[in-house]
Formats: C-alpha cells, sequence, structure tokens
C-alpha cells in the first residue's frame, strides 16, 4: 500500500510543534498511532518505520519531541554530537511539559475524521513517552519499543513517576525489548514487569528478542538487526490492529 505524507504544525501551549502525519494512499478511516522518536527526533530512519505502518493500515502522526527550545524543527546526526545534543533536549524538557504536549497530539489526533481509534507507540525516550500516553483514557492500546528511563523515572530534568502510575493504564499493553539492551538491561526489566503485574496488568504482552541490541530496529548503525526489526513490526501492526490481522 502507498503512503501520503504531511507536515502539520500542532498548537501547543504558547508554541507549535512541528509533525508529520503519514495516512494509507486512497483515504478511508483507519486506526490512529502517535508514534514517539527517539532522542534523535524526526530522522529519514524514523520516517521510514513510520511508512511501514502506515502502510500496514495505520494513520501515524509522529510529532517533534522538543518542540520549545533549539532543537525545534531539527533532525539530529546519528553521532556523537546528535547524542550530545539529544540527550540535553531531552534534558532542558520537564515530564509535565513532556504530558501538556502529548495532550496536544493526541487532540488533534483525535479529532481527525479519518481516524477510528487512537494508540500510542515509541522507541527509547519515545518508548517511555508512549507509556506515558496510555495514561490518557482516549488511548485504546500502547506499544513500547525498549522504553528507557522507564524503571529508574528518568525521562526529562525531573523525576519522572511513570511507572508509580502503571495503574491509570485502562488500554493494551506491549513492550518490546532486546536481551542485550544496556539501557534496559534484565533487571530493571524485572522491575517493570513486576510494577505492571502489581497494577494489575497481567495480561500485557512482553516480548524480549535474544540477542537485540539497544535500539536494534533504528536502520542506521550497527546495532541494526533487520529480522528483530520485522518481527517487532509483524506484532506491533497485529496488536496495533486487534489481532485483527497480522
Amino acid at each position: 500500500m502507498k503512503v501520503h505524507e504531511e507536515d502539520v504544525r500542532i498548537p501547543g501551549a504558547g508554541h507549535e510543534i512541528r509533525a508529520k502525519v503519514l495516512t494509507p494512499a486512497g483515504g478511508g478511516r483507519w486506526p490512529g498511532v502517535l508514534l514517539y522518536s527517539d532522542i534523535f527526533q524526526l530522522t529519514e530512519s524514523t520516517l521510514r518505520t513510520c511508512r511501514r505502518l502506515a502502510a500496514a493500515g495505520l494513520i501515524v502522526c509522529v510529532p517533534e519531541i522538543y518542540p520549545r527550545g533549539e532543537l525545534a524543527g531539527v533532525a539530529l546526526e546519528f553521532d556523537d554530537e546528535g547524542k550530545a545534543a539529544g540527550l540535553a533536549g531531552a534534558a532542558s524538557m520537564t515530564t509535565a511539559e513532556f504530558d501538556e504536549d502529548r495532550a496536544s497530539v493526541l487532540d488533534h489526533l483525535a479529532a481527525r475524521d479519518d481516524v477510528t481509534s487512537v494508540h500510542a507507540a515509541g522507541y527509547c525516550l519515545g518508548g517511555h513517552l508512549a507509556f506515558r500516553a496510555a495514561f490518557d483514557g482516549r488511548v485504546a492500546s500502547t506499544v513500547c519499543f525498549y522504553p528507557t528511563g522507564l524503571h529508574n523515572g528518568s525521562l526529562g530534568q525531573d523525576q519522572a513517576d511513570s511507572l508509580s502510575r502503571s495503574a491509570d493504564i485502562h488500554g493494551r499493553l506491549m513492550i518490546i525489548f532486546g536481551s542485550r539492551d544496556p539501557h534496559v538491561p534484565a533487571a530493571a526489566r524485572v522491575q517493570i514487569l513486576s510494577a505492571l503485574y502489581e497494577a494489575g496488568h497481567e495480561d500485557l504482552e512482553l516480548h524480549v528478542y535474544a540477542g537485540g541490541e539497544h535500539a536494534f530496529m533504528r536502520d542506521v548503525g550497527p546495532r541494526y538487526d533487520p529480522a528483530l526489526t520485522d518481527l517487532g513490526l509483524t506484532e506491533a501492526v497485529s496488536f496495533l490492529h486487534g489481532r485483527s490481522v497480522g
């Protein structure tokens, strides 16, 4: 299926949030997904993933995650300088600001006439943001790919309360990890799963891909694993469609 792309500007609280919306070509109504990038923002690598998801019958809205400061509108390079800038961008944001922007983007997505239901997904830092998006009662299901900082509250400049708010998630939840991810090692994965179970989420889907490194789905660099990426995207699409396709 071919995909249509458009640039949108979503009103925030005193600022605009740049985003791209990718839709299956030919019109129709589809599930809508708020997809969060990693710290590098709207790179071509992220957009290639968005195109695959849209081609699988999803409307994907991918916003910048640093819309307030000097990184607004900037897609960072996958190098040391880009990594440093992305981490600095995260450190400049408060949890409340991330949440405020999330509400604005979900408002935009939910108001679209071509969206049948609202969902969330994200990678790395974006996986953590997707987890927080699941607190919104409109979000029917969420897929978190190797979410960082979830186990220890590391998100922005303050301590996030994400895991302690697990009971606020009312939709379906899937989390995908790589077994060799130093940012979310086995002990952190156990901590996350234990907190979710304690909050009553005993029917969540958890996948740990053997050999998967951090950012194994980013199709740039030596950690990229095409086979695991295909597996993760297949699982995500099926899950976000409510297992109606796969």
